[in-house]
């Protein structure tokens, strides 16, 4: 077979809404751009929705619009993609990274409890929900761990030490913590809309919040500064050269193109979720019994993660290296993919910030030994077989 780690499904109504689009003749940011963000906004329970050509451009925006400056540290964990630090680095800030948990690769609420005492003086928080599971915001908790806990949750200890609370969901939607979808808790929340993401406008990101203020610097910030919306300035009756550009933006809009393509992964956004979760319980059903496999950990109710990665770990036991065991499941015609190579071992934030590996134990361990495995709607129970029955013959 030829199984890739990654497929997207345009089967929808894609071509539909971009033939309207271009029928149109207006193909950047305008009226789809604007409907995309009405949806989405309602989908996550946020009241404002801002669209931006990238998840990266948005956690930018939402760095800027929350106040993060020259010499403000912020918390962010060492397993993550680059954007999740990068964009603290444009502001001229300082990211000070955090170990996480084994096995589901999020910063808890002890990790954070750690970090403030030690760094009483951070600004924010970029807290990523990883692979498609919520982090714990705060409520409920001790069903979440599944035992009683004195600490507060992540949300409550942003708030009790005044910490700006960004959210990198870039992995997490559709995501919910206790039946309540990731969007609504933070300052801002940013998702990603890549072509390999649970939904997808090819290139694409969403900036949501519940803060009005935040919306509004987001929406200026998002083309040149421009006080009027280049849709408004086209559509209304005002001249649309009468404009002010009252600060230095950037030019992260979405085209109406992109936005097309997401509303109509929007519509199926329940059913890819739906395919997702049958992978990954299949997974579960057929490799969890491999004694040299660590599975990754699901914290509470399965239909509340997201299911955008399915990340086994090699542990101590394994007969093969994770590299060796990655050429072998290319050779079977079988796709992978590595989440992530820490960013203490990346050489940009590893010289600057003097970093060690050995500070970073459950990162590092899960780095050593984790491959991803396909998981996306479009996989076939044959195929899923497949795998996990090359995977058993691989590790005997």
């Amino acid at each position: 077979m030829n199984i890739p780690f990654s497929k997207v499904d345009c089967s929808g109504n894609e071509l539909k809404y971009i033939k309207e689009v271009l029928e149109s003749g207006w193909l950047t940011t305008a009226g789809k751009c604007a409907e995309f963000e009405r949806q989405f906004g309602r989908k996550v329970g946020g009241k404002y929705a801002c669209a931006v050509n990238s998840a990266t451009a948005a956690l930018h925006l939402a760095c800027e619009a929350v106040g993060i400056g020259p010499g403000d540290k912020v918390f962010v964990p060492a397993m993550t993609f680059t954007a999740s630090a990068e964009v603290i680095r444009y502001m001229g800030a300082d990211p000070i990274f955090l170990d996480i948990e084994y096995g589901t690769c999020l910063i808890t609420p002890a990790i954070l409890d750690a970090a403030v005492k030690r760094y009483p003086g951070a600004k924010a928080l970029m807290l990523v929900h990883f692979g498609g599971q919520a982090a714990e915001m705060g409520e409920r908790r001790a069903e979440v761990r599944g035992r009683a806990s004195d600490i507060d949750g992540i949300l409550d200890i942003c708030r009790k030490h005044g910490l700006k609370l960004i959210e990198d969901a870039a992995h997490a939607f559709p995501t919910r913590y206790h039946g309540r979808m990731i969007g609504s808790f933070g300052d801002a929340t940013c998702f990603s809309f890549y072509a390999n993401k649970t939904i997808t406008t090819g290139e694409g990101g969403m900036l949501v919040t519940d803060n009005e203020d935040i919306y509004k610097r987001a929406k200026v910030m998002r083309l040149h500064g421009i006080d009027r919306d280049i849709w408004d300035r086209f559509t209304a009756r005002k001249a649309s050269w009468e404009y002010d550009v009252v600060a230095p933006g950037f030019k992260y809009n979405l085209p109406d193109v992109a936005a097309a393509i997401g509303l109509a992964q929007l519509e199926r956004a329940d059913e890819f979720h739906r395919a997702r979760q049958k992978c990954a319980e299949f997974y579960y059903e057929n490799l969890s019994d491999i004694g040299c496999l660590d599975m990754p950990v699901c914290h509470g109710a399965w239909e509340d993660h997201a299911w955008y990665l399915f990340s086994i770990v090699l542990n101590e036991k394994s007969p093969i290296t994770r590299n060796r065991f990655i050429e072998l499941l290319n050779e079977a015609g079988i796709g992978t993919s590595v989440h992530y190579k820490p960013l203490y071992h990346m050489s940009y934030y590893r010289d600057r910030y003097k970093l060690r590996a050995e500070d970073y134990p459950n990162a590092e361990r899960h780095w050593r030994g984790v491959v991803s495995l396909p998981l996306y709607p479009g996989l076939k129970a044959e195929e899923l077989a497949y795998i996990c029955e090359t995977i058993r013959r691989i590790l005997g």
